[in-house]
């Protein structure tokens, strides 16, 4: 065992990366950039730093790096030099537990609701199941309670497969690929790199399920030497298909019709329910219970969340869309006369491809944020534009222009660290805004 491991972040992974590291006999020491505080949860023997990285986590004989933080700062560089080992938290929480499968989830949008609602089904056919990562909790905080008879559904941004590119699941799950998080990856085809590791250490025993109807998961595809599952809301002559009501699943000798009860609005949920059948019944989960469970699944806080109706307009939440391409599938989840409130901080991609949404079924967008200049610069042509500032002088300015009929939509576009710690904190913000507006 080496006798000493660095933790770089203490975010919520971090804090769990140490946690655990304490239980499993390891000297920790963690170095976070942001100003001294008090760490929620953070075991007391854990030795800290704020401020700033200084050269003491370089004496660790491992180091957990946390998402997000770049690879190129200086006390990383240092530690290549040195060939310190860096390794991400859900390497160093996977090589610490025990599991039967391993069902991991990414893609640019949809991958929280196809986690949560895989999660449910897995858990509906085998009891010791567990969620985590990106959704739940990092898996550092239940790796020593699992056994080796655990299913574990796990969702990943691409930081997280980034710094992982050893992983290796049971199952993998790829979704879409559209720009996102080019402040931090630079380029298209490195976060695309990022996106595949879900799959490319992956056995020909393993299963990919994969979106058909996207041109780069397709593309790509041939990268893996996994048993390929397509999915596609058009039919598939193999695979797992939409067809008039029915998710069809084509995959053996005869085709297998589930025929659930929808609960979720939009076509791209259409999507995200092709993605949980085809990896529950890859993990050998009865088409009679992804049936039920899928008919009795309401959705995911925060995404196209119906909070209330007032005087006839419908008001929802869609505070996950933290970039383009999710608030582009939340404008098609509804015919028109939209009131959407957008802006945040600005993640490094255009918004140009909102403009015939725009055109076609916005009535008015209500900016806030500090992208709002841009946005506006970009799109402004497109419909009418209002300068609010903030979600509580969007929503103010909103009331006084909404008609019954209309639909208010929080769908920003953009990161939320501007004005919020998440987009979590966002979305109860405008819940608790719109539920204190009387009729």
């Amino acid at each position: 065992m080496s006798k000493k491991i660095g933790v770089l972040g203490l975010g919520k992974s971090g804090v769990s990366a140490a946690n655990l590291a304490i239980k499993l006999g390891y000297g920790v020491f963690a170095s976070d950039s942001n100003k001294k505080k008090e760490i929620a949860g953070l075991n007391k023997k854990v030795k800290t730093e704020f401020g700033g990285h200084t050269g003491e986590i370089l004496n660790s004989d491992i180091i957990i790096k946390s998402p997000g933080i770049h690879s190129d700062i200086s006390v990383l560089k240092e530690a290549k030099k040195r060939k310190t080992k860096v390794i991400s938290e859900l390497e160093f929480s996977l090589s610490n537990s025990k599991y039967k499968k391993i069902i991991a989830i990414t893609g640019t949008n949809g991958k929280t609701t196809v986690t949560d609602l895989t999660s449910k089904i897995i858990k509906a056919a085998y009891k010791d199941s567990i969620v985590a990562g990106n959704i739940g909790f990092p898996l550092s905080d239940k790796s020593l309670k699992t056994t080796k008879n655990t299913y574990i559904t796990t969702e990943l941004s691409s930081y997280q497969l980034e710094d992982t590119p050893c992983f290796s699941p049971d199952i993998s799950v790829l979704l879409n690929i559209t720009p996102d998080h080019l402040e931090h990856h630079k380029t298209m085809s490195k976060y695309i790199k990022a996106k595949e590791n879900i799959f490319i250490n992956q056995k020909p025993k393993d299963y990919a399920v994969i979106n058909f109807d996207d041109k780069i998961c397709r593309k790509i595809a041939s990268k893996t030497a996994a048993r390929i599952v397509f999915f596609s809301k058009g039919k598939l002559k193999k695979g797992v298909y939409y067809d008039n009501g029915s998710f069809v699943i084509s995959l053996g000798k005869k085709k297998i019709a589930v025929n659930p009860k929808i609960n979720i609005v939009g076509m791209h949920n259409i999507e995200n329910i092709l993605a949980s059948v085809a990896a529950s019944y890859c993990a050998g989960v009865k088409p009679a219970i992804i049936e039920r469970v899928i008919s009795n699944y309401k959705g995911v806080e925060h995404r196209i969340e119906f909070v209330k109706k007032i005087n006839g307009a419908d008001y929802y939440n869609d505070s996950k869309s933290t970039n383009v391409d999710s608030t582009r599938v939340a404008l098609e989840s509804f015919g028109g006369n939209i009131l959407l409130i957008m802006g945040g901080l600005d993640k490094g991609a255009p918004y140009l491809p909102l403009k015939n949404l725009l055109k076609e079924r916005v009535k008015g967008v209500f900016l806030i944020g500090s992208a709002s200049e841009k946005i506006k610069k970009e799109l402004g042509g497109f419909a009418a534009f209002y300068n609010c500032g903030d979600i509580n002088k969007a929503l103010n300015k909103v009331y006084s222009v909404a008609k019954s009929g209309d639909t208010v939509l929080l769908s920003p576009a953009c990161a939320s660290f501007d004005q919020f710690s998440n987009f979590e904190e966002r979305g109860r913000v405008f819940k608790e805004l719109v539920n204190s507006i009387t009729n």
